[in-house]
Parts: structure tokens; C-alpha cells; sequence
């Protein structure tokens, strides 16, 4: 066979595989998307109070949390493809389980269950996609993973106009969507990663993750923590603005709609002139706009064009987070810096539901959206201090 029949096929491959991967992504973010404010808003009509809702949204992200202290292990020894497949076979069952009752110890159960499969999906693909991807080219595939999670996320919260159908509706056709791209996750090739090799062996790969990339680390922790707290706390600060169900969900859709739209963009001119400054601008950016929703009210052209420039500044943080660490540090330790990255998600995604929830009950109504302008804000100013000690292109 000749090398440029050979290299076709190879060509051809990694295209099918970068297409199913981002398949799964989009219907993983259309799970994700879905649950959170659908779940809270179920809750809150069910009388439960806004702190209570926030810590149980908080159990999705405690199940992410906890898988990762132990993902990385099975996707070296069985591959991304067994993972990818067990993640979704548990996101699905979970799922299907939640409109059979109203406990809320049980849907916390749920919850920390479809935490464990999104977690082990979104890990294993990544993961492939980082790993699988030319330097040069790096900043704009994992800029479409995340524009396929964008999707999928921004789509999810629609499926609350679903309720009036049936409690069961949303959940159902969650699944059904789960069960067609499995379907093409099986025609995949399955691949093991790269093992760590003896120079990342002798000094614990965490530790030297943390001393040479921890800036790069920390738009993980913002992006979990502004996710939630929109899908979590921004459904309960709406309700209480008067606004519909459906205008909230639409709001919802216009962040998602922003980060679509800049999601690449940001990707391309991050290979071009760096992440560092990329990720400056946004994080400065997405504070002022923060700062400035309090003031929109419950003015809705007001909130959806907010919405939509801070969705397209932040939406990218976590992708534009990963690419830079795959920058500047050695492929041997990119798994460990994956699962740093994914902790750092999970962990804001627990504190910003439970911040929301006791900020809105004791603090004020505004609270959500202070914090993350603030939070936003320190991150950008900490970027003016960082200097990259590891290996990394000229232009980052």
C-alpha cells in the first residue's frame, strides 16, 4: 500500500474520530445543560428553598469531583473508547431514573451519578482530542471541542419547554439522543494514551503540573464556577426578577449562543498571538459585564445582549486553558493535567450552586453576579504576574 493511500485512510480516520468525539460532546452538553436548570426549577416549584436547591445541584459536580481521582487509571489500562461508552451508559440510566421521584437524597444520588459518567466522557475525549492533535493546530480542535459542548449546553436548557408533555419528556428524549451517537462511539477504533514516561516518573507529575502550569490551571475552577452558577442560581435569581420559564431559558441559550460564536475565533487567535493575552482580555471583559447585569434588571434585550458577550468572552476558558497547558508542558504529564483541570471544574462547579443559593437566601439578590465579576477580574490581574517556566512556543 502506498504511503499517500496509507495517509489518506489515517486522514480519514482521525476525521470519523474527531467527529464522533465531538457528537458525544454536544449531547453530553445537552445533558448537562438540560439537568441543571430543569432540576432546579423542579425543585423550586416544589417549594424547596434556594439554598437547599443549590447544594443539591452541587451533587453533579461533587460525582466529577470524585471521578477524578480515579479516571485517569482506567483510561490508561482499557482506552478512551471504554470510557467514553461506560460514561454514557451511566449518564443515560442515571437520567432515566429521576422523574420516578421526588426524594431529594435520591436525586442527590443521581445527580453525583450522572457527575461520574459526564466526567469520565468528557476526560477520555479531551484527552484524545489534545493528545491526537498538531501543535499548530492545537488551539483550533480543542476550540471545537468546546464549541461542541457550547452547543450541546446552550441547546440542553429548551428542553425545559418540554415539561408541560410530561415530567418524563425531557429526561426521555435526553437519553434517546445519548443512544444514537453511542451507536456511532461503537464503530470507533479504540486507542490507549501515552504513558507517562521515566523524566515525569521521578518527580510526582501533579506536583510539577501545578509549579509550572498553575495559571493555566485556574480558567478551569472559573469556567465550572460560572457554568453552574448560570445554569443553577440564574433560573432562581430570574424567577424571582419575574421572568418566565421561558425567557430564562432563552437567556440561557443566548450565553450559549455567545460562546458559538467566539469559541473558535478565540481558538485561531490563540495559536496566532498567544493564550496568555486571549485569556486576559476575556477574563477583563467577562468582569465588566458581570458587573453590569445587576443593573439590567429585568430588562430582557438588555440581559440577552449581556448575556451573549459574556457567554462568547468566558465560554472559552476552559478550552483555551487546556490548549495552553498542552503548550507548555510535556505530553507524559497532559493526563495529569487534564485531571487537575477537570478537579478545578468540579470544584467551582460545587461552590458556585452553593454560593448562588446561600448568596441569593442571605446575601443578596445580585450576589451571583458580583462574585463572578470579581472573580473574573482577580484571575486577569494574576495573568499580568505569570510567566511561563516550562516548554512553550515564543508567541505564548
Amino acid at each position: 500500500m502506498s504511503p499517500s493511500v496509507i495517509a489518506s485512510a489515517s486522514l480519514s480516520s482521525f476525521r470519523f474520530r474527531l467527529i464522533t468525539l465531538l457528537l458525544v460532546v454536544v449531547i453530553a452538553g445537552m445533558s448537562q445543560g438540560l439537568l441543571l436548570p430543569l432540576l432546579s426549577i423542579m425543585l423550586e416549584d416544589s417549594g424547596i428553598s434556594s439554598d437547599l436547591n443549590g447544594i443539591n445541584s452541587a451533587a453533579m459536580y461533587i460525582g466529577i469531583f470524585c471521578t477524578m481521582f480515579f479516571v485517569e487509571r482506567p483510561v490508561l489500562r482499557f482506552g478512551y473508547k471504554n470510557v467514553i461508552i461506560a460514561g454514557i451508559a451511566l449518564v443515560t440510566l442515571a437520567s432515566l431514573l429521576f422523574p420516578f421521584t421526588h426524594s431529594l437524597a435520591v436525586w442527590f444520588i443521581l445527580r453525583m451519578l450522572v457527575g461520574v459518567g459526564d466526567s469520565s466522557l468528557h476526560y477520555a475525549t479531551q484527552l484524545w482530542i489534545v493528545s491526537s492533535s498538531p501543535a499548530n493546530k492545537r488551539g483550533r480542535y480543542i476550540s471545537l471541542y468546546g464549541m461542541a459542548y457550547g452547543l450541546g449546553f446552550s441547546l440542553g436548557p429548551l428542553g425545559i419547554n418540554l415539561l408541560p408533555l410530561g415530567r418524563a419528556v425531557p429526561f426521555v428524549v435526553s437519553c434517546c439522543f445519548f443512544s444514537i451517537v453511542l451507536l456511532l462511539v461503537l464503530r470507533m477504533k479504540n486507542e490507549l494514551p501515552e504513558r507517562h514516561a521515566g523524566d515525569a516518573a521521578a518527580e510526582n507529575r501533579f506536583v510539577r503540573t501545578y509549579r509550572v502550569a498553575w495559571f493555566v490551571l485556574i480558567p478551569g475552577f472559573l469556567y465550572g464556577l460560572m457554568e453552574a452558577s448560570m445554569n443553577s442560581s440564574f433560573p432562581l435569581y430570574g424567577l424571582r426578577i419575574e421572568l418566565s420559564q421561558h425567557w430564562i431559558s432563552l437567556l440561557l441559550l443566548a450565553f450559549g449562543a455567545g460562546s458559538l460564536m467566539l469559541q473558535l475565533p478565540l481558538g485561531i487567535w490563540s495559536d496566532r498571538i498567544g493564550r496568555k493575552p486571549i485569556l486576559i482580555a476575556c477574563g477583563i471583559i467577562g468582569s465588566l459585564v458581570f458587573f453590569l447585569v445587576p443593573a439590567a434588571g429585568s430588562n430582557v434585550a438588555l440581559l440577552f445582549v449581556l448575556f451573549t458577550i459574556a457567554g462568547g468572552v468566558v465560554g472559552s476558558f476552559y478550552s483555551l486553558g487546556l490548549a495552553y497547558a498542552a503548550d507548555i508542558l510535556p505530553r507524559s504529564i497532559m493526563p495529569a493535567a487534564n485531571v487537575i483541570a477537570s478537579i478545578h471544574f468540579s470544584m467551582g462547579s460545587i461552590m458556585g450552586p452553593t454560593l448562588g443559593g446561600y448568596g441569593i437566601r442571605y446575601l443578596s439578590l445580585h450576589s451571583i453576579f458580583l462574585f463572578l465579576g470579581a472573580a473574573f477580574l482577580a484571575f486577569a490581574m494574576l495573568g499580568f504576574r505569570f510567566r511561563p517556566r516550562g516548554r512553550v512556543d515564543e508567541k505564548a
